[in-house]
């Protein structure tokens, strides 16, 4: 079989997003819709993939820096016969074209392929989908044996063509030599005054070739988006199809219409996620996961049993097996807690690397440390390791006991089973087994008077 070429349309201002973005930059599931269509192109192993800019046309190859992609400027948008004539100069003949757009973010792969399966030079594929109310998109028309004939635009139809309910999703697929030859010949004469990629359904039937028909499984795969208000629409139907996923695969929703995944998250069994939480990037979550209401994970793995508690965020982290987050913690980048670690409330990390069963209950910061096995942190702790100009470590050994409102002055090292006494300021190193006080001598004054108001 010839090799599969696809070619993304991509050029259109998009006025109606009331946007100086342009509109196939607008996110779904946090990946902008272009990037999506990309990502499927190449899924289905295109040899490569042109795509068709014009308006905002650096903003949009800025967006995506990929050595697989063949940018195509498209000056003028003159419908779409013309723009993915544009690209006609990068077609070898011998392989078959997909043309797919930038703006219609979540047709699935599988629909795709099996469009494409049987596509030779005999034939030109199609994909249609039927709508209860069909205004504003081009009718299939058909004849008597039920053969396509031609797609006849909305504003071009007689009133008997307008009751047709199949309608065209611009999404199709024919061999490049067809293409090189009908789109030459297009015709603006029609009441939009551009060349429509549409005409060359009655060119393939007139030079004797089949039209191959195929449908989604679900409309909302061949939605486009005009505005924000279908933007909106096709990322809550994304969601829900993640929603039914997870739930399918072991996890229990608090209510799946608030969680959102915005990336890749792969789960285990017996999970619990409550409402309004928030995946993003890669994280992948073990079995026995307990995740409340409010949170936000991403890039992160999380083993079995965990519980992260209420508003918690989590961000490139690696989290042992039973381990305890929040409420209200946040784990920054490079952070790796052991088994049965706990991080409390108001607790933040950073490159922190956190033994099995220590604790870091609550008030704290903790960044660019090791922390050994069964270490205490008390309330109020924090290690400061920026001396303004440069990054320093504090390394805190097994059995460390670290008082409430302690500064650990990086560089330092707290060996082992040694204990900060409450309040101190440690900016030398402390062997192990001692106990380290640093802070002022209190003295208490007798007859003191408090202030009074004048």
């Amino acid at each position: 079989m010839s090799p599969l070429h696809v070619v993304i349309l991509a050029a259109g201002q998009g006025s109606r997003m009331k946007s100086a973005l342009p509109k196939v930059l607008h996110p779904v599931a946090g990946k902008a819709m272009l990037h999506h269509v990309v990502d499927t192109a190449k899924q289905l192993g295109a040899e490569k993939i042109h795509t068709v800019i014009g308006h905002g046309a650096d903003q949009v190859r800025s967006s995506l820096q990929d050595d697989a992609l063949n940018w195509v400027l498209q000056t003028e948008q003159l419908g779409t016969g013309h723009a993915v004539a544009q690209a006609l100069p990068d077609l070898p003949d011998d392989v078959r074209v997909l043309v797919l757009y930038g703006d219609v973010p979540l047709t699935r792969r599988e629909t795709l392929e099996s469009m494409v399966g049987d596509l030779d030079d005999s034939n030109l594929a199609l994909l249609t989908v039927d709508m209860d109310n069909p205004h504003g998109y081009g009718r299939i028309v058909r004849n008597g044996a039920g053969q396509v004939q031609a797609i006849v635009e909305q504003k071009d139809a007689t009133a008997e063509q307008q009751e047709i309910r199949e309608v065209n999703t611009g999404i199709l697929a024919v061999s490049a030599k067809h293409l090189k030859s009908w789109l030459p010949t297009l015709s603006n004469s029609n009441a939009q005054g551009e060349y429509y990629l549409t005409d060359i359904i009655a060119m393939a039937v007139e030079h004797g070739l089949s039209v191959t028909v195929s449908q989604p499984l679900n409309p909302f795969e061949v939605q486009g988006v005009n505005n924000r208000l279908q933007l909106a629409e096709l990322e809550r139907w994304y969601q829900r199809q993640q929603a039914e996923r997870l739930m399918t695969d072991g996890a229990t929703l608090a209510d799946p219409a608030r969680v959102d995944v915005r990336g890749e998250l792969t789960i285990g069994n017996d999970l619990w996620i409550d409402v309004n939480v928030v995946f993003e990037g890669q994280v992948r979550l073990g079995s026995n996961v307990s995740i409340g209401p409010g949170c936000v994970i991403k890039d992160s793995t999380i083993a079995d049993g965990t519980e992260i508690k209420a508003n918690s965020v989590v961000e490139g982290a690696v989290v042992g097996a039973n381990a305890q987050i929040g409420p209200f913690a946040r784990l920054r980048p490079g952070t790796e807690l052991a088994a049965n670690t706990k991080v409390g409330n108001f607790v933040e990390t950073k490159k922190a690397i956190v033994g099995e069963g220590s604790k870091i209950n609550h008030l704290s910061y903790v960044g660019d440390a090791s922390l050994g096995r069964n270490v205490n942190v008390g309330a109020g702790t924090i290690t400061c390791n920026y001396d303004g100009v440069n990054k320093h470590k504090t390394t805190i050994g097994d059995g460390v006991f670290v008082g409430s409102n302690t500064s650990l002055v990086a560089p330092v090292t707290v060996a082992a089973e040694a204990t900060i006494g409450a309040g101190s300021t440690i900016t030398r190193d402390v062997n192990d087994r001692e106990l380290a006080v640093a802070r002022g001598k209190q003295r208490n004054i007798s007859g003191w008077e408090r202030p009074k108001k004048n």
